[in-house]
């Protein structure tokens, strides 16, 4: 099977808005940001999408780190002091600046969904949206690779400069 050049393009269905205005100091993942509210705004052309996603407790966000500085193959992550490939981080300076968090959903109101564990920027594209589901997204107990040694540190752990 050969793979050619291939154009991706995808359109933002809404943005999101934190408490965070720069990178520095915010929570490098949701499990640091648990008081961290925010909300995520859904275009209106998109607002029936959101049908029935109030039933679920937890949400799956996938965005586009639109404030990551140029794609690195090799980063040294927030919890480590060692270079690792990009693909075994969740650095944002990555081929396709793609990221995900899951956060706890208090309300839908409309197109406007309240949320905590806020661990991304104001204005930040939001790209897609899916429940979170335990029996299909939890893979327990799993290999975390080079994380293993920095385990337990994420809730604590800030955002610094190193990927503008």
């Amino acid at each position: 099977m050969t793979l050619g050049p291939t154009t991706v393009t995808y359109e933002p269905i809404g943005m999101a808005h934190s408490p965070f205005r720069e990178t520095r100091g915010m929570p490098i993942q949701p499990t640091g940001a648990a008081s961290a509210h925010g909300e995520v705004r859904i275009f209106p052309k998109y607002a029936a999408a959101l049908e029935g996603l109030e039933a679920f407790s937890h949400i799956i966000l996938i965005y586009h780190f639109h404030r990551a500085g140029r794609a690195e193959l090799t980063v040294v992550p927030f919890l480590d002091s060692e270079p690792h490939g990009v693909f075994c981080t969740r650095a944002p300076a990555r081929p396709n600046p793609i990221g995900l968090s899951v956060l706890r959903l208090c309300a839908r109101n409309g197109n406007d969904l309240q949320v905590t564990g806020m661990d991304m920027l104001d204005g930040t594209p939001v790209l897609d949206i899916k429940p979170y589901v335990p029996e299909f997204d939890r893979c327990w107990p799993g290999r975390i690779g080079w994380y293993a040694k920095a385990k337990g540190r994420a809730d604590s752990a800030q955002s610094d400069d190193r990927f503008r």
